[in-house]
């Protein structure tokens, strides 16, 4: 424990658990733009490492991330880490009086005999060359090393001698000299750890408080001392000392290194099966690894010397950092090279294939079969269309086409979709199915969905039935174009809509053409390039730098003008075809495997005669020979050399062996020779060798023979002899053994193993072994002294050299486990090195340069060649009984088993796996030869641990004649301990036998690995780059205009980086969503969340943007500029949903409409929104809430209000897609915003705004009858009206407005009657509505519709039954006249006594037969109170009293046949429903050649001038029974200058008379209808309705808030809630008198009113939901209302009153009106 963890509340979360604290400062440097950067080491710990109450330490070995950070960044993300000046500074100084510290004297003395030391040790060691070293020699070493330990003194060992000692030591073939350089070394090293940690940052730190002192101690301290990293670079870049080194030599710089490094990448790559890489390898990649450290340490250190006092100019500076760039590209470029050799991932890259990821966004989310945003690099090539049916484009207007498509289109006829409509997209194809009079009418069956969707009738293009369609090939040229007809202009190309693709991908930019650009060489693929002309030899490198010279105007080439040199295309094709001749087989393939020969070479070479098979070695052919073969080379001259070995050992096995290596089998054939000739000729086996290390695929494939089955004994000892002779030959130890020493294993292990050919092998490998030490460290890492004790222990230790063998490679079990440290090491720190470039390139946007990096992202994503075998799944074997044949289970051997010893049911195997190993198979084998031995049950259990096997996985039953049992197949879990319980035997057997066990695991890959380390660096990187762009926003809410340019790059770069080096869509959409998530998510939440003043920034740019929005229009304006970038960082943020891919859509069942309902929280439901998209949904709400608000507050009391909040509605609407697109979540956030801000009105305005509402909503309609243009632009408003209106659905104002529009729809059913506007009207705000009244007000008079014709089928019963009657008592009277007699007679007389009594009973019904004229069209509207707002007694009409008598027997005719409908079985027990008239109706009246159009009320006035001249309104009213206010309103239009009548005044009649207007004062009306229907009368919220409704409410809430008070913090069901505040109204308190005459019937309470109160008091905070139970309520704090004076509701009633139905009449004639003799005008009803 060495760390201390200081800064614990400056935390980033980097995944489950797992979070980042900032440690330290390491070190500092200068920026690209010219500030200062620091390297900031922050602490990774999981959940629980950093708990309160700790300690406050860290261990050492704690992963950590190194982070350049700007000073913006460390103030927002860790502030303490800054001084009183601002300036970071590092960890505390330690005191100077440090314990032990030296004098200056005792140091300078020390210092000299140091120097001393070292030169007297060069002199002995020059005097004992060859031979044994001296002692004063080794005394002197050792002092040295006494001395080296001291820190004080490091300084001195900077001095050249120092190197020049060790390089001599070590180069000595004595063992002792070179054991005494490593111990000098380690001295050294002692105290490198702690100054590599804490004495370079000391140094580094002291004078951190300005920003040149801290640049002279990040300088000086480099130079303090050669760290131990430093020391192994120095030594091993000299070129001799690889001669002199041997096993042991290297092996202690090996270790040193290891030490060194062991901290510095602390990387798990556990489960991972890495390859043996012996030690010659391991050290040259070292020495490579060493010198890339050296020069990503001198690029960081050379940025800091700008600022440093020095007399360089700044072009040489930049010079400089330009030729260590390069150098430290071509160094990765190596070392990447070297690497991927020594991981053999070049052997794997033909297996796994070059798959090029699609060009796609790399932060959409990618669903099956859509495309993420950015549009496909290939379009269809073929298109259907019709051969008779015309598109679209074709006709000129779409409402011509619609009628087309109608009428051409029939059921079963293909269709193509032309534009995109809720679920149906553009393109889609499907069957008409039907048609009808609905919205939309066509239903078709779609293909893309599977089911059938409305759609309209313009949206279509016919494609008619199979045989009418055909296939177009596209051949536009342009890029997305269409055949002319064969869409339309249904699917334009993606050029052809630039705003779509700026929206649908923000960050990605157009691709403009740049020829200059496209002419030459980028920087990174020049250099590239330039990295294999390094790798020429001399000769070929100066003859590519004359060719270069040549095309270059004849420029002087030096290493800083190739870097910078721009390449065109052609010179860089030409270095191609001429760079192959020159290079190695090692460099070729790398050469094959770049991006620049990809780009570039494969159509140069493939033109060329000269390489017909360069583009085959791509593909494991040998290079060598495909690269030196000649043109005039024949292959039948190559055949046939290749045959004639074959004829000679045409038997042989070695010759069946290489029959599939062609050219390069011939090798092996000739080897073989050679060595089988007596006396070998070194001279024929070197230059064969050379072969094999050029290509060495023949030489891997002889020793992966071994491998093969046991019965090519002949092959196997053909084989052995080969590479027994093979290793006398030092050539041969340059052959890649180690990578076919798997084989070698495969035979050791195999039990049907020749024990003749295992004997060769043993003799071999020993052999092998003696000479190379290396490769018993290779041996020991597979596992080989294990498989020779199985070996010894099978034949009975009767194998010569076999326990030598084995405790050879036994001795190398150290060096093993150094070798995997450092192979892990290496491949960790270059993980490491690529995360820190990838990194550099997202903070100084400059591109990666770096030869392979791609190469070596391609194979880190994509995985190792290493497959997992059955013993690396798991790491122990446990067995419930007999352990010591535990051994037989893995023993691969059929005939051996293990066998338990217990009772029945107590076997088990356990088996220990290896952490992350997924079982993709685990078998068991069995035996049916063990009869009741074998298994017949087993059930397999996983768990974390021994003491928790409590999961089962499966349970097998066993078949008597199985042989593998599958017990578990592809896991998805990682189980640690896997138990197999063997439940059962066959025939009830006790104990059982199992003959093996056979897992097989995944394959192993990088990418895990990888994709943490990539996720954590991205992660960090981003976060605190979001942190610190927030706290600029925090200070500066302008600073938010520029959020767009700074996300847009961000994701610009990413994209650009994944399309560049990442090969997969997995590798790219992990960034992509990580760097999404850390950056953009984190920016949200800031932005979004209100400040001190309530508002969030995002939200005061919203605001702004709104308010702006006019001013907008001119784009030259900086209101136009300003809304461009708000709407491009909206778009930005809102473009991608990182959520999960969608569960598959089920079809479920639509409650209304065609497609959908007009819940717009539906809309939204679809799939849940991220936290991203909450966030600004929430955002925007409260900004349209504002906005709305201020609107309300502002204009509620104008006269225009309802058509300029439309207005304003509108604007937000497109505001709304402006910014954030066709989202629902947006405009579902939009609804709420203005919800909001009506929940805010009084209740008072809040009644005046919805009286508003349904007033503007009444004048539209009646003003759409109009017709003409002006009708239609009244229904434009009415349906603009409409759609704002929707936003009172759910809300309280929702029961006011239904009450004022319940009003005015009943005046305009009643006064102008029923229209289709009515019900379209209804199906569109019927959610507003929460008793659903209008839509019964209509369901009503269609009832009355139906009882009218009733009632006319019932008037032509009578008829006919009158008719039958008269014929009867014609026929009497006929028969009376023929009789004689007195009784006859007075028959007749009682007939007609008889006769008279029915007419007196009828006479009533038969009032208008005396009735002259043609007989008026009476209709009937029954209307029933419950939901028609008729209160008022006084609209009670007599018909008696106040109807002419043929008017009234229709009345009555229709009061009988209401009151026999209703005498029906089923209706006796209900009480009986009575009718009552009302004045409510309408008539037409005939008034000379007019017509007109009069109320009920002015239909009875106009009727009286038919009998009297003069009629005084006094009269009127006295006859009527109706108010003065009534009446007088329908006399105003009568007497108007359009109405019939005169209103005389006279004093001694009050209100005057009335009398039929003379037609000689003014002309005669014209003729035509007449239209004098009172106007509507339109109430005001304001009178003392108004405050009725407002009481009503007051006391419904006191009603609440009192019975949850009873129940107390338990609550109330909401629907037990709503049953007692209605038995409460009914029985308890109701409203006062006033109130009950104010609203009649009215006042009675539904349901709706009083969830609409509930949701009242929720909204106010006056009653909760519990948390648990949501639909259970309590009452929360005291709420003030207004309590009206209560008094008991139908006072001295003893029941209910029976239930009232009103009616109205509708009057209209069948014929020309009667006219009297005089010259008088009279009025005749008609309707």
């Amino acid at each position: 424990m060495v760390g201390e963890l200081r800064y614990r509340e400056f935390r980033v979360p980097l995944g489950p658990g797992l979070h980042a604290y900032p440690d330290e400062l390491i070190r500092q440097r200068v920026g690209h733009d010219g500030h200062p950067e620091y390297q900031i080491r922050w602490l990774i710990l999981r959940r629980g490492d950093d708990r309160e109450g700790a300690s406050g330490q860290v261990d050492c070995k704690a992963e950590y991330i190194l982070l350049w950070m700007t000073n913006d960044e460390i103030y927002a993300n860790c502030h303490k880490m800054l001084g009183e000046d601002g300036q970071v500074v590092g960890r505390p100084q330690e005191s100077a009086g440090e314990v032990g510290a030296l004098d200056k004297s005792v140091l300078g003395e020390m210092e000299n005999d140091v120097k001393s030391l070292i030169q007297r040790a060069l002199q002995q060691l020059e005097e004992c060359v060859g031979a044994t070293p001296p002692a004063p020699l080794l005394h002197t070493v050792h002092v040295l090393s006494a001395y080296a330990s001291i820190e004080p003194l490091t300084g001195v060992f900077k001095d050249p001698k120092v190197l020049d000692l060790l390089m001599h030591m070590l180069s000595s073939p004595d063992y002792q000299i070179r054991w005494s350089a490593g111990r000098m070394i380690q001295a050294l090293a002692s105290h490198d750890a702690g100054e590599r940690q804490h004495g370079e940052e000391r140094e580094a730190g002291e004078g951190l408080g300005r920003l040149r002192d801290s640049q002279d101690a990040v300088t000086g301290a480099s130079d303090v001392i050669r760290s131990r990293a430093q020391i192994l670079l120095s030594l091993s870049q000299q070129e001799a000392i690889e001669k002199h080194l041997d096993f042991d030599s290297r092996c202690a710089l090996l270790a040193l290194f290891a030490q060194a490094t062991l901290s510095e990448h602390p990387m798990s790559f556990e489960g991972i099966q890495l390859p043996q890489v012996p030690g010659k390898l391991l050290f040259s990649l070292v020495k490579h690894y060493l010198h890339v450290t050296f020069l990503l340490d001198q690029l960081n250190d050379s940025a800091v010397e700008p600022g440093a006092q020095n007399n360089s100019a700044p072009e040489e500076l930049s010079g400089e950092r330009s030729r260590l760039e390069l150098e430290f590209s071509m160094a990765m470029g190596i070392l990447i090279s070297e690497l991927v050799q020594a991981m053999r991932w070049n052997r794997a890259s033909s297996k796994l294939g070059s798959t090029a990821r699609s060009a796609c966004s790399i932060f959409q989310p990618q669903l099956a079969g859509a495309g993420p945003g950015i549009p496909p690099i290939q379009a269809r090539p073929f298109l259907r269309r019709s051969r008779r049916f015309r598109p679209r484009s074709e006709f000129a207007s779409g409402n011509t086409y619609a009628l087309y498509v109608r009428y051409a289109l029939q059921p079963g006829m293909r269709v193509r979709m032309l534009d995109d409509y809720e679920e149906i997209s553009a393109g889609d194809e499907g069957e008409f199915r039907q048609s009808n009079n609905g919205v939309p009418p066509v239903q078709v069956l779609w293909e893309s969905t599977g089911r059938t969707y409305w759609v309209h009738w313009h949206m279509l293009e016919i494609l008619g039935f199979e045989e009418d369609i055909e296939d177009v090939v596209e051949v536009d040229e342009s890029r997305g174009a269409m055949v002319r007809g064969a869409l339309g202009l249904a699917l334009p190309s993606w050029r052809w809509k630039p705003m779509t693709e700026l929206y649908a991908v923000p960050y990605v930019l157009p691709e403009d053409e740049d020829t200059e650009e496209s002419e030459h060489l980028t920087q990174a693929e020049w250099w590239e390039l330039l990295f294999f002309i390094k790798k020429l030899d001399e000769p070929d490198h100066q003859e590519i730098l004359q060719i270069l010279q040549e095309n270059l105007d004849g420029e002087v080439l030096d290493d800083e003008t190739l870097a910078e040199l721009a390449v065109p295309i052609e010179l860089a094709e030409d270095l191609l075809l001429s760079l192959p001749h020159r290079l190695n087989d090692s460099t070729l393939r790398d050469l094959l495997n770049c991006r620049v020969y990809r780009k570039f070479g494969s159509k140069v070479l493939a033109g060329q005669v000269a390489y017909p098979s360069l583009l085959e070695a791509q593909k494991d052919v040998p290079l060598m020979e495909a690269l030196r073969s000649q043109p005039q080379e024949s292959e039948d001259g190559a055949r046939a050399e290749a045959k004639d070995p074959q004829a000679q050992c045409s038997d042989t096995p070695l010759q069946q062996l290489v029959e599939g290596y062609g050219p390069a089998g011939k090798i092996l054939l000739d080897l073989e020779q050679a060595l089988s000739s007596e006396g070998t000729q070194e001279s024929k086996v070197r230059p064969l060798l050379l072969q094999l290390q050029r290509q060495p695929q023949p030489f891997l494939a002889l020793m992966q023979s071994l491998s093969t089955p046991a019965s090519n004994r002949t092959l196997h000892l053909t084989v052995l002899r080969i590479l027994m002779q093979l290793v006398d030959f030092p050539e041969a130890l340059l052959l890649p053994w180690h990578e076919a020493m798997d084989a070698c294993l495969a035979c050791l292990q195999s039990p049907n193993t020749d024990r003749e050919v295992l004997q060769e092998l043993i003799f071999f490998l020993h052999h092998l072994v003696s000479v190379s030490r290396d490769y018993a460290v290779v041996l020991n890492q597979l596992g080989a002294p294990d498989a020779i004790s199985k070996a010894l222990e099978k034949h009975l230790g009767k194998l010569e050299m076999a326990q030598e063998l084995q405790d050879m490679v036994f001795k190398c079990e150290k060096h093993a486990h150094l070798y995997r440290n450092l192979t892990t090491n290496i491949l960790g720190g270059c993980i490491q090195m690529v995360l820190g470039q990838i990194e550099d390139h997202r903070r100084t946007r400059q591109p990666i340069n770096i030869p392979f990096f791609d190469v070596f992202l391609r194979y880190l994503c994509q995985g190792s060649s290493v497959e997992v075998k059955e013993d690396k799944c798991w790491e122990k074997v446990e067995v419930s009984s007999n352990p010591h044949r535990a051994s037989k289970l893995m023993d691969r051997n059929p005939r051996t088993y293990w066998e338990s010893n217990g009772s029945t049911g107590s076997h088990s195997i356990t088996l220990h796996m290896h952490q992350g190993v997924l079982i993709r198979q685990l078998t068991l084998l069995v035996s049916s030869e063990d009869s009741s031995y074998m298994p017949a049950r087993v059930v397999v259990f996983g768990g974390d641990s021994t003491n928790s096997l409590n999961t089962e996985l499966n349970s097998v039953n066993v078949m008597p004649s199985a042989s593998r049992v599958v017990l578990l197949e592809n896991l998805t879990h990682f189980w640690p301990i896997i138990q197999i319980r063997i439940k059962r035997c066959q025939q009830g057997g006790i104990d059982t036998r199992i003959r093996g066990l056979e897992v097989l695991g995944p394959k192993p890959t990088f990418w895990p690995v990888f994709r943490e380390q990539l996720c954590r660096h991205t992660r960090l990187f981003y976060m605190v780059r979001a942190q610190a762009w927030s706290q600029d926003i925090a200070e500066d809410r302008r600073s938010l205009l520029h959020l767009s340019s700074r996300v847009n790059g961000a994701l610009r770069q990413e994209q650009n980086f994944a399309d560049r080096f990442l090969p997969d869509d997995e590798a790219a959409r992990a960034l992509g969503k990580t760097c999404w998530e850390a950056l953009v998510s984190p920016l949200v939440q800031n932005i979004t969340s209100p400040d001190e003043d309530g508002t969030s920034p995002l939200g005061w740019l919203l605001d702004q943007y709104l308010q702006c929005r006019e001013a907008a229009h001119n784009p030259q304006s900086r209101a136009a500029a300003f809304s461009s970038r708000v709407r491009r960082l909206t778009r930005l943020l809102v473009h991608v949903e990182p959520c999960e891919a969608p569960p598959p859509v089920v079809a479920a069942p639509r409650l209304k409409g065609r497609n959908r309902s007009h819940d717009w929280s539906s809309l939204a439901s679809r799939g849940l929104p991220s936290s991203i998209l909450r966030n600004l949904t929430r955002c925007w709400q409260a900004a349209v809430e504002e906005q709305v608000n201020n609107f309300l507050t502002s204009h509620w009391r104008d006269e225009d209000f309802v058509p300029r909040y439309c207005e304003h509605f509108d604007n937000l609407q497109k505001s709304s897609s402006e910014l954030f697109g066709p989202r629902a979540a947006f405009l579902l956030a939009l609804q709420n915003g203005c919800a909001g801000a009506l929940l805010k009105l009084p209740f008072l305005k809040a009644a005046h705004v919805s009286e508003q509402f349904a007033r503007h909503i009444d004048q539209r309609i009646q003003g759409s009858r109009i017709g003409g243009a002006r009708g239609m632009e009244m229904l434009a408003q009415l349906q603009r009206c409409l759609e704002t209106v929707l936003v009172f659905s759910g809300l309280e104002i929702a029961t006011t407005f239904e009450h004022y529009y319940q009003q005015y729809m009943a005046n305009r059913l009643l006064g102008v009657g029923s229209s289709w506007l009515e019900g379209a009207v209804l199906e569109q705000i019927g959610p507003c509505f929460p008793n659903r009244l209008p839509q019964q007000m209509l369901r009503s008079l269609n009832t009355s519709e139906e009882l009218q014709r009733q009632f006319h089928i019932y008037q032509l019963q009578q008829l006919d039954q009158e008719l039958l009657k008269l014929e009867d008592t014609e026929k009497k009277v006929q028969v009376g006249r023929e009789a004689n007699g007195t009784v006859q007679e007075r028959e007749k007389e009682e007939e007609a006594g008889a006769a008279e009594v029915v007419e007196e009973e009828e006479e009533e019904e038969n009032e208008d037969l005396s009735y002259e004229g043609a007989m008026p069209e009476v209709s009937v509207l029954v209307l029933s109170p419950c939901c028609w707002p008729i209160a008022s007694i006084c609209h009670t009409l007599n018909p008696r009293t106040c109807l002419p008598a043929y008017l009234r027997a229709s009345v009555n005719r229709y009061s009988n046949f209401y009151s026999k409908s209703q005498s029906h079985p089923a209706l006796e027990q209900s009480p009986q429903r009575r009718l009552q008239w009302t004045w409510l109706g309408r008539a037409e009246m005939q008034f000379g050649d007019q017509t007109l159009h009069v109320s009920t009320v002015q239909m009875w006035l106009l009727l009286n001038f038919n009998d009297l001249k003069v009629v005084s309104v006094e009269s009127l009213l006295a006859l009527s029974g109706l108010s003065p206010d009534m009446l007088h309103q329908a006399i105003g239009p009568l007497t108007s200058s359009r109405g019939p009548l005169d209103l005389h005044e006279q004093r001694d009649i009050p209100g005057g008379v009335l009398k039929i207007r003379d037609g000689s004062e003014e002309p005669r009306p014209r003729r035509g209808n007449v239209w004098l229907i009172p106007p509507q009368t339109y109430l005001k919220a304001e009178d003392e309705e108004g405050r009725n409704l407002e009481k009503r409410r007051n006391l419904l809430n006191c009603l609440i808030v009192r019975i949850l008070k009873a129940h107390g913090d338990e609550g109330l069901h909401v629907d037990r809630l709503v049953c007692l505040v209605l038995e409460a109204w009914q029985k308890g308190p109701c409203p006062p008198r006033d109130l009950v005459s104010s609203l009649g019937w009215g006042s009675a309470c539904s349901s709706t009113d009083v969830l609409s109160c509930i949701l009242h008091l929720l909204g106010k905070g006056t009653v909760r939901r519990h948390e648990d139970r949501p639909q259970v309520l309590s009452y929360a704090v005291a709420v003030t209302v207004m309590e009206p004076h209560t008094e008991s509701l139908n006072p001295g009633s003893s029941g209910p009153n029976p239930p009232l139905t009103f009616h109205t009449l509708q009057i209209r004639s069948r014929g020309v009106p009667y006219a009297s003799g005089s010259s008088a005008q009279s009025f005749s009803t008609f309707r």
